[in-house]
């Protein structure tokens, strides 16, 4: 096992979108998994790990529009951010047969840098546009089109 730059990247890639939404990445990690993998993501790329990652993210999603739903920063917030950040770069590390640890380690960085800056980010856009809505959006395609790259399976393995 190694892990190279690319490899890396990836990981901040699925660190980044957990900060903001933070099933995203291990439902990415599912979507791109199938029963057929190593490790974790032969679970995950089930049928049923596929559908509850899925309902989580979509869950999740609409939970964020919600004015009641407490700050990311908040510590169970950003907790379950760095955690599935982490969770979801060893499952697509092993399922790659990478070493996962320096990705583990690159998404946990992601994940807390993506969860302070994305809320001072939508912060700043919702007062500049006088809605949460467009900012919330925004960066809900942000973090699936981060999980989607970061998931995504190397060229060669």
């Amino acid at each position: 096992m190694r892990t190279s730059s690319p490899d890396l990247l990836r990981a901040a890639a699925l660190g980044v979108a957990s900060g903001a939404r933070s099933t995203s990445g291990v439902a990415a990690a599912a979507w791109t998994s199938t029963p057929k993998d190593d490790g974790p993501a032969r679970l995950l790329g089930t049928t049923a790990g596929r559908a509850v990652t899925a309902v989580a993210l979509l869950g999740e999603s609409g939970a964020d529009k919600h004015p009641s739903v407490p700050s990311r920063l908040a510590p169970a917030g950003l907790g379950g951010r760095l955690v599935l950040g982490a969770a979801a770069a060893f499952v697509v590390a092993l399922r790659d047969r990478r070493t996962p640890w320096p990705a583990v380690f690159v998404a946990v960085l992601g994940a807390g840098t993506s969860a302070w800056g994305g809320s001072r980010l939508r912060a700043t856009a919702s007062g500049q546009l006088g809605a949460d809505l467009p900012g919330a959006l925004t960066e809900d395609a942000l973090a699936v089109l981060l999980a989607a790259y970061g998931a995504r399976r190397p060229a060669t393995t």
